[in-house]
């Protein structure tokens, strides 16, 4: 059992990297004590005590037990591997890295260091929604599911916090791997690895490098579909996953969110009566706060303290999400010939 405060850095200060920080430092066991970001010009301390450095490299000289890395995607596997390699249990954002080689070179760091725990932020498993929805699911009550489909769309690739997410040397991918990658993640979530893909993937709005929308019609090996779309033309942001079962089925609308633009998050639950009409058995369920990032870093926390294991963002999990994601990539012919693509692994 853990006696004391686990020192904690966080490499990438920017939104995602303050956010990280507010709920680590509401855990009892973890206290933020460095972070890195190139905003900062020279090492020096912040306001609240904390060390802050331009480079990782200088964050990393500091006697950490926990390093959370919360930068772009070409940085991320770079970052994480050097974390791994001093002993430190680490905590990175998605998505892994830009393709397939660059988790399978963290895992391998993660081997090498037997007794050092390694997570992956896949925070939308932690709401609450999706939550109760895996729960209706695995008991069973409305039977077994028949399809899915999910649809996660905002209005344009470059965010608030830099262009890097347009230039594929730097991303890797465009909406799907930055966005949709979290309704590739509860895709499977939900049915499992996926055994055919067919895709369409295009950047004929934006005419970035990387796609701004992404179509895929997948079956896992029981013969389940599922349908997803992953956008960055979509004017109203959207957030929706339906769930059709035997008995029944489930709509998660919205999803709560630090920017609040993908509207109320609800759980819709129907059950399958005899109308040709169509079921009126509907009850909705719905949530007024978003414990995501909380919970992610508890569980996390929890198993460094408790000599635990990660049961949820694995790195094996992480690794399946991004081939799945550079498959959608690859199956679409043109986007595969013009980009030179090879079929992931």
């Amino acid at each position: 059992m853990m006696d004391r405060r686990l020192k904690v850095g966080i490499a990438g200060y920017g939104v995602v990297g303050k956010r990280r920080r507010l709920f680590i430092d509401q855990h009892p066991r973890l206290k933020t004590v460095a972070v890195c970001d190139q905003a900062f010009e020279a090492p020096a301390t912040l306001s609240d005590g904390a060390r802050c450095y331009p480079r990782y490299e200088q964050l990393l000289e500091e006697p950490l037990d926990a390093l959370f890395v919360s930068l772009p995607n070409y940085l991320a596997p770079e970052v994480t591997i050097a974390g791994l390699r001093r002993g430190l249990h680490v905590f990175c954002e998605k998505p892994p890295g830009r393709d397939v080689d660059d988790v399978q070179r963290v895992i391998e760091a993660e081997r090498a260091q037997p007794g050092v725990l390694l997570k992956y932020g896949f925070n939308h498993r932690y709401h609450d929604s999706v939550r109760q929805a895996l729960q209706i699911v695995k008991s069973g009550e409305l039977g077994a599911v028949i399809n899915v489909r999910g649809v996660y769309g905002k209005s344009k690739i470059i965010p608030f916090s830099g262009g890097w997410r347009a230039e594929r040397k730097y991303a890797g991918g465009g909406i799907l791997l930055d966005q949709g990658i979290h309704m590739v993640d509860l895709l499977r979530l939900f049915c499992g690895d996926f055994v055919d893909v067919h895709s369409f993937v295009s950047n004929g709005y934006w005419r970035h490098d990387v796609e701004d929308n992404a179509y895929a019609l997948m079956r896992d090996a029981q013969g389940r579909v599922a349908f997803l779309h992953s956008s960055a033309t979509q004017w109203q942001h959207r957030f929706a996953l339906e769930i059709a079962l035997a008995e029944g089925y489930l709509e998660l609308r919205g999803i709560l969110s630090g920017s609040k633009s993908y509207g109320e998050e609800k759980l819709v639950i129907g059950r399958r009566d005899e109308s040709h009409a169509g079921t009126t058995r509907e009850e909705v369920v719905n949530y007024l706060e978003d414990n995501s990032w909380r919970d992610e870093i508890h569980e996390f926390a929890d198993a460094i303290g408790n000599g635990g294991r990660i049961t949820s963002g694995t790195s094996a999990e992480a690794l399946e999400t991004m081939k799945l994601v550079c498959r959608i990539y690859w199956s679409d012919p043109e986007w595969r010939r013009a980009y030179g693509l090879s079929r992931p692994d």
